[in-house]
């Protein structure tokens, strides 16, 4: 193993059980597939996810940041490198109107503290199964809503191993995007900044908004979610449905026959098969409509 030395400057910052040799992460994303990280380390807090990208960086190993693993596909022959998982980071505080959720939090249980505290507003993101801080970072939305409707500020690490506050103008939300994905920042913590609201309304929005999902998603099957951004001026899931790709396989991976902009892992899909099928799809959309289909799924690692 390539990294014995890195592993003991990481052990001085975190408990052995925190770090993981050649873990497979199939075990982290909501895809199940993907092949070994040459290491796992998912740290208890935002000094030891510093000090953690800071042996990183002496060392000029790669590193790369997970939360809830559920907008990434990994190759199988999977990551080289260091991988952080930020799932440790998962405390919540309510200060008035104001939810500071940490990083790892998913998005379900900001939205569930939100209806305990009558606070309206992050409803959208009842659904969306992610982590707060990679919600922050690509904007992430449904539904009408958006990140950057309750988004005020964010605690990120930049490129220099400092915290920074950044506000929600400096935070530069577009359309699946932000200042943090392109620089490459990490977050640590999110505040949001919510309105009162009727309790009964707030569970009624969500409670609607499930149903929805639940008709509508093939939420029975592992998948990234939407499999691909909405390109301008259409929507992918017509596009694909358009060229009859609705049920289309390779190996077992899947255009769902029940939402067409998702694709999902039948069984025992591999991630070579979800990314043929995906190269197919984006190709039958450029032959039919001259229109690019890009993925809003990350896609991370080596091929076997």
């Amino acid at each position: 193993m390539q990294y014995e030395e890195l592993i003991k400057q990481i052990n001085k910052v975190t408990i052995e059980s925190n770090i993981k040799i050649d873990e497979p992460m199939e075990n982290y994303t909501s895809f199940k597939v993907g092949g070994p990280a040459d290491v796992l380390v998912t740290p208890e807090n935002a000094e030891e996810v510093q000090s953690i990208i800071k042996i990183c960086k002496e060392n000029n190993v790669d590193y790369y940041l997970v939360g809830n693993g559920s907008n990434l596909l990994i190759r199988d022959g999977g990551i080289r490198g260091v991988v952080i998982k930020l799932s440790n980071l998962n405390k919540i505080e309510v200060k008035g109107n104001r939810i500071i959720a940490q990083s790892g939090v998913s998005l379900y249980n900001v939205t569930m503290v939100a209806l305990d505290e009558g606070l309206k507003g992050i409803e959208f993101a009842s659904g969306i199964p992610g982590s707060i801080g990679g919600a922050a970072a690509m904007n992430a939305g449904a539904y009408d809503g958006e990140m950057s409707m309750v988004l005020e500020s964010t605690l990120v690490i930049d490129n220099n191993g400092e915290l920074l506050t950044l506000t929600k103008d400096e935070m530069e939300l577009t359309y699946r995007s932000s200042a943090v994905l392109i620089k490459g920042y990490t977050v640590i913590s999110v505040t949001l900044n919510l309105q009162p609201g009727d309790k009964e309304a707030i569970k009624a929005r969500m409670d609607v908004l499930a149903q929805r999902r639940s008709d509508k998603q093939p939420l029975e099957y592992p998948s990234a979610g939407s499999t691909f951004k909405r390109p301008e001026g259409h929507y992918a899931s017509v596009l694909i449905q358009e060229c009859d790709l609705k049920g289309t396989s390779v190996g077992d991976a899947e255009v769902s026959v029940k939402h067409s902009g998702f694709i999902v892992n039948k069984k025992n899909a591999s991630a070579k098969d979800i990314l043929d099928l995906i190269k197919l799809v984006q190709q039958k959309v450029k032959e039919k409509f001259s229109v690019e289909l890009d993925t809003e799924v990350k896609i991370w690692g080596e091929d076997k």
